[in-house]
């Protein structure tokens, strides 16, 4: 059981939402985790080629330019679901609980907001880019900002599903309820 469900009713229609949202983090982890191992594979390659080939290969570069923005979008937007992302909790803590609740959701609601601007704009972004190539690896200039796209969209779709176990009742955030 992860921590956003409450041990209630298993017919609450968030469960069959949660497991799906669950499984988009999964497959996000995933991701970033693959490209971090192909990440550190490619700078190897470039050290290797670099000092014992003495021929650099120059799409490494590129290639980690791009898995960096897949790494810290993805990995952002599972921060926001698994509430394991950068935030200063001093306040919410001294605060007492009505306090911290106002906290919480004015929280989710400006992330909510941020992902849906990142939708967007990454979206405008990505489409404006996509028509020109990246050098050395002949790939969309768009790539680069596909991944702020797609992490916008699910900061959003992350932080409205904690809104809505806020209103349920269902919340089980430990800074929620503490």
């Amino acid at each position: 059981m992860t921590e956003h469900e409450a041990p209630e009713a298993a017919s609450d229609f968030m469960t069959p939402i949660d497991k799906v949202l669950d499984g988009i983090a999964l497959l996000c982890r995933v991701i970033t985790g693959v490209s971090i191992v192909v990440l550190t594979v490619i700078f190897g390659w470039l050290v290797f080629g670099r000092y014992v080939l003495n021929a650099t290969p120059t799409w490494v570069e590129q290639a980690a330019l791009l898995l960096v923005m897949v790494i810290t979008f993805l990995g952002a937007a599972v921060g926001v679901h698994e509430h394991t992302h950068l935030s200063v909790a001093a306040f919410r803590t001294a605060a007492p609980r009505w306090l911290r609740m106002i906290f919480v959701v004015c929280s989710d609601i400006g992330m909510l907001v941020f992902g849906l601007l990142m939708l967007i704009y990454g979206a405008k972004l990505t489409a404006f880019k996509w028509g020109s190539m990246i050098p050395l690896i002949d790939l969309p200039e768009g790539l680069r900002s596909l991944p702020l796209t797609i992490g916008g969209g699910l900061i959003m779709l992350f932080s409205l599903a904690h809104l809505v176990r806020i209103v349920l009742g269902r919340d089980l955030r430990s800074d929620t309820i503490q």
